[in-house]
């Protein structure tokens, strides 16, 4: 079931508002898939879904080695017969401000705020496909 990214229903934005681990599937560099479990926020409103990390990842590697340093991502949640996914390109963005902005929307989604880390950096996905069934 297709889901606008700027406008999801109800249920399935409250989906996405739940405790729950995703997994990010980023490219490697010869094309196949790389999947690990994080924790993702969505903000419809801007189109954008966040995944906080360690600038020495592999996922952020992925990404900043992909073409003009930006790939194309999915991030999903499943529990019982509910789903979710958000597809889009991913940039990796290491300013403060935008750091902290994901912290927090991390720390809101998740009950906890992570630990210090200067090495920490934000894969910001902008939008453009929501599926699932919620």
């Amino acid at each position: 079931m297709s889901h606008d990214v700027f406008d999801p229903t109800p249920e399935y934005l409250a989906f996405w508002r739940e405790r729950h681990v995703c997994t990010l599937t980023t490219p490697r560099p010869d094309g196949t898939p790389h999947v690990v479990p994080v924790g993702a926020t969505y903000d419809p409103e801007a189109g954008l879904a966040r995944v906080i990390s360690n600038r020495h990842s592999k996922k952020v590697r992925n990404v900043l080695t992909a073409p003009d340093g930006t790939a194309r991502v999915a991030v999903c949640q499943m529990e019982g017969r509910r789903w979710a996914t958000l597809e889009g390109r991913a940039v990796v963005r290491t300013d403060e401000a935008s750091v902290a902005d994901a912290v927090a929307r991390y720390a809101e989604r998740y009950g906890r705020t992570p630990s210090p880390n200067p090495d920490r950096v934000v894969l910001e996905i902008t939008l453009d496909r929501a599926m699932g069934r919620a």
